[in-house]
């Protein structure tokens, strides 16, 4: 009987709800990232503790994810154009992969700092001072990290998220490293500080490897998150409920997440003899449903006769399409 495609819950006309918003994060969190770079470079010279340098380097790809995250949002902002008629809001996975990428070069970096100076050992100078500076820049950090937390699950922003959990990761690794810093200053144990550094290394390692992986799940156009889908079929069941039973059905019922948005795809089957227009009106009163309960959510049905053997015949990913008899 057709199909149809409408965003449920439409943002504004003048832009996309948020996504400006987001870029003024990501503003933000430039600005930062390059005070709390300057407090921990400084804190490494005044200390010449690579265990700090460790961290500092850390810090440098947070300002460069930053800086990808500001680019990337303002392209998400775009609307969609006839190039991109599903809106630019990918472009976000491309700066979460980015600082993953980044976060693989400041672990190698670590690496390559961190091992000549474990063979070789060298004192502290100045390990008190170095201290404050780092314990001043991981509050920053922390301030910054909730904020931008609270932004990305207000927005449903990945690059967001990934920037908080990145900074957040961050403060632990300062933690650890003024930690370790201070035992290296009360025991003498000099080999402590590259040993520190390396640690540093491998957990950023991990943290990079989380980052990519997000970025490449979303790419590939990763279903809905569990809780979201029980909302959807919840939804689709108060539907089927309605009626006598088996008088409204669904099948090939198809979710994918593209950053803050989300697309689902589902056939909804009635009676052959309905009409057009009481089809249509279950179609809108679903999309309606759908959208009070989830937000930016944009469905594409189609509408088919139940008592067509035809109907259950495309339920899979690749509908055949039978090549017209005549073409232009």
């Amino acid at each position: 009987m057709g199909s149809k495609m409408r965003t449920v819950n439409p943002p504004a006309p003048h832009a996309p709800p948020s996504l400006p918003q987001l870029a003024h994060y990501a503003a933000v969190s430039v600005g930062v990232a390059m005070l709390v770079l300057a407090l921990k470079f400084y804190a490494w010279w005044a200390t010449g503790s690579v265990g700090l340098l460790s961290d500092a380097l850390e810090t440098l790809t947070n300002l460069g994810g930053a800086v990808m995250a500001l680019l990337m949002l303002r392209l998400a902002a775009q609307p969609p154009d006839d190039e991109h008629a599903f809106g630019h809001t990918k472009a976000e996975y491309f700066s979460s992969g980015f600082e993953g990428m980044l976060i693989f070069l400041a672990a190698a970096a670590i690496a390559i700092t961190a091992v000549p100076r474990l063979l070789a050992p060298q004192p502290l100078d100045q390990p008190a001072i170095g201290l404050a500076v780092a314990a001043v820049a991981t509050v920053v950090n922390f301030v910054l990290s909730r904020w931008l937390a609270r932004a990305a699950r207000q927005h449903r922003s990945i690059t967001l998220d990934a920037d908080a959990r990145h900074l957040m990761a961050d403060v632990w690794t300062t933690l650890g490293v003024i930690a370790g810093v201070a035992l290296v200053t009360l025991t003498h144990k000099l080999w402590l500080d590259p040993l520190i550094a390396l640690a540093v290394a491998l957990h950023v390692l991990w943290s990079g490897f989380g980052l990519i992986r997000e970025s490449a799940m979303g790419l590939m156009d990763a279903a809905w998150p569990a809780e979201e889908q029980q909302i959807l079929r919840e939804i689709l069941q108060q539907f089927r409920d309605e009626g006598t039973p088996g008088e409204i059905e669904f099948h090939a019922v198809r979710t994918r997440v593209s950053a803050a948005r989300r697309f689902v795809n589902f056939h909804v089957l009635v009676p052959g003899e309905w009409s057009v227009k009481r089809g249509h009106d279950l179609v809108e009163r679903i999309e309606d449903r759908l959208a009070q309960r989830l937000p930016r959510v944009t469905a594409f049905t189609h509408l088919e006769p139940s008592d067509d053997p035809a109907s259950y015949e495309d339920l899979e990913l690749d509908r055949p399409i039978a090549a017209a008899p005549h073409l232009p």
